[in-house]
């Protein structure tokens, strides 16, 4: 049986509805690999999965409990800092041959084991909100077990855009960085952007498509010229004492590079704050 078709035998079931687990579901069901009625879907509000479940055609249900019942896959699609008290009181109502795979920043492979220990099939899954138009990074890393799996999960995690095995450690931290957490900030860069242009008498919506459209004709050179370092099409871009390497020369004496650093390894510290924050409140609980 191909990937493809495993995919179409699993009842699929998502814990949480925020805009990372909706954008899951959107992708899944987008593809066609996934159908409605295999999909079940809880959150804390019970309206909100309604609403989702007469727009999608997904099942609805007004416990977890019930959903790790019906379904083969768990995605939970909680905050890290609520996973602890969301899943440790149906812990026990998961089977060994359960797929659970955890959208939440910080939760280590081995923090799911040690929370869920009756289940074997333990995977770590960090996309980005850009999954909800298909361009998302999605790292992911598995337990032992879970690695007979690994062709299945991976055309299931493609539907949302590029995927990427790593080691559950640094690697993973790097790429909830420079991924997850990244898609801020360019955004953040982005803002910059638009702004200086309206400084200059540019209109604010013509501001922002300038500003997105050089972002992704940026990116698609890039995606496109596959085989060309970032360094030598920049290169390409910048003549010799022309505008852009005025521009770029001023970037390296203000050591930009290095804010930017400072600024991931900030964010990097948090999500480490937040795996540990499931484990504090379960030594609390205890």
């Amino acid at each position: 049986m191909g990937a493809a078709d495993v995919i179409r035998t699993k009842k699929i079931g998502i814990i949480g509805c925020g805009n990372l687990g909706q954008a899951v579901m959107k992708a899944f069901l987008d593809s066609g690999l996934v159908q409605a009625q295999n999909v079940f879907i809880t959150n804390t509000r019970l309206e909100k999965s309604e609403k989702l479940a007469r727009e999608y055609g997904v099942n609805a249900l007004a416990t977890n409990e019930e959903l790790v019942e019906k379904v083969d896959v768990v995605i939970i699609g909680v905050k890290p800092q609520d996973i602890y008290q969301i899943i440790e009181p149906i812990a026990s109502v998961f089977h060994e041959d359960h797929i659970v795979m955890s959208l939440a920043a910080g939760v280590t492979v081995q923090a799911l084991q040690s929370l869920i220990p009756d289940c074997k099939n333990h995977i770590r899954v960090m996309p980005n909100t850009a999954a909800r138009v298909k361009k998302s990074v999605i790292a992911y890393s598995t337990s032992h077990s879970a690695q007979s799996h690994v062709p299945w999960v991976e055309m299931l995690l493609s539907t949302m855009g590029y995927v990427v095995a790593v080691e559950d450690g640094d690697e993973m931290q790097a790429v909830v960085v420079g991924a997850s957490s990244g898609v801020g900030f360019v955004f953040e860069l982005m803002i910059y952007w638009k702004e200086w242009l309206e400084e200059r008498g540019i209109e604010p919506d013509i501001a922002k498509k300038i500003t997105v459209q050089t972002f992704l004709g940026a990116s698609i050179l890039a995606e496109e010229a596959s085989q060309t370092s970032l360094d030598e099409l920049q290169r390409k871009v910048t003549s010799s004492k022309g505008v852009t390497a005025a521009g770029l020369n001023s970037i390296r004496e203000l050591e930009i590079e290095r804010a930017l650093r400072y600024s991931f390894e900030k964010a990097a510290l948090r999500d480490k704050e937040l795996g540990e924050s499931w484990q504090k409140s379960e030594k609390n609980r205890g």
